[in-house]
């Protein structure tokens, strides 16, 4: 029998071909429209296992092309800049990524987990594979979870491209050891950005064609967060676009699932049905 998140990973490819569209929630508990979830609804409800999510066509995990978890220099934090041979660094406002993860299994904080994180940048692009980016490895890092389970990220916060709501990628590793194989994750899923936070920051230079792309998507419609409205992957955020935002989920894993790959599988870049016009994501 096909255990869960082989039957979503399966799913997750069949919705980017059929091209559904996407959405997002709230920060401040109060607006609800277009389908969002409050910020602090999803946080109170924010008690079951992280959904399984395909981690799309661009993880960099080797599971659809490059593999960045092999290089030397993956372990970091600040995930701003390219690391290795490449130079470039991602522009945009600020955002603080903090990550709890929970070992259900123990019910207790999974210290000494390998979460990479991964996700576009202001233009919407990602490393490795939009045009443009290729030779660059930059919004992609790994840490090790502390002994509170936690790992912090510096980063850019990132664009709305067509058919998405904005998000986050990310994958949770057992140890360091485990990261090169993409198979051993025990948990691939996203965090959703909150709609006030994404309407202010798309306010700001560098970030008008997310403006709107946002306004043609919901929460409740993304192909990836529409089940559930994000319930349990809307991140609650502090602070505003001159400082930067800081961006917090807590997200519990069952590890004692069979470890499964998360990535979008053959086909190569671009996912199936090759990469759409000008290198830009697909809706995944």
């Amino acid at each position: 029998m096909l255990r869960r998140r082989q039957l979503l990973r399966v799913a997750g490819l069949g919705a980017a071909v059929a091209g559904l569209t996407a959405a997002c929630g709230s920060d401040t508990g109060t607006d609800t429209g277009a389908g969002g979830t409050p910020a602090s609804s999803a946080a109170t409800a924010s008690t079951g296992e992280i959904p399984d999510e395909t981690a799309g066509p661009y993880p960099g995990d080797g599971s659809n092309g490059p593999n960045v978890l092999t290089d030397s220099g993956v372990v970091r934090g600040d995930i701003r800049s390219s690391f290795g041979t490449a130079t470039g660094t991602a522009q945009g406002v600020p955002m603080t990524l903090e990550l709890t993860i929970v070992d259900l299994a123990r019910n207790a904080p999974f210290a000494g987990a390998a979460v990479y994180v991964w996700h576009c940048d202001r233009e919407g692009r990602y490393s490795l594979y939009s045009d443009g980016v290729t030779d660059q490895n930059y919004l992609r890092g790994v840490q090790l979870a502390d002994a509170q389970g936690k790992v912090t990220f510096t980063s850019v916060f990132p664009a709305c491209y067509a058919g998405r709501w904005p998000h986050v990628h990310f994958e949770v590793y057992p140890d360091r050891t485990s990261i090169t194989d993409a198979t051993k994750a025990v948990a691939t899923s996203q965090v959703a950005l909150p709609k006030d936070a994404c309407d202010t920051v798309y306010a700001t230079t560098g970030y008008a064609a997310s403006v709107r792309n946002l306004a043609q998507v919901t929460l409740s419609g993304d192909n990836v967060f529409g089940n559930d409205g994000g319930t349990l992957q809307l991140g609650t955020t502090t602070g505003d676009a001159t400082r930067g935002y800081t961006v917090a989920l807590t997200a519990k894993v069952d590890t004692r699932t069979t470890p499964t790959a998360g990535g979008a599988g053959p086909g190569g870049p671009g996912g199936p049905g090759g990469a759409p016009p000008s290198g830009m994501p697909p809706r995944r």
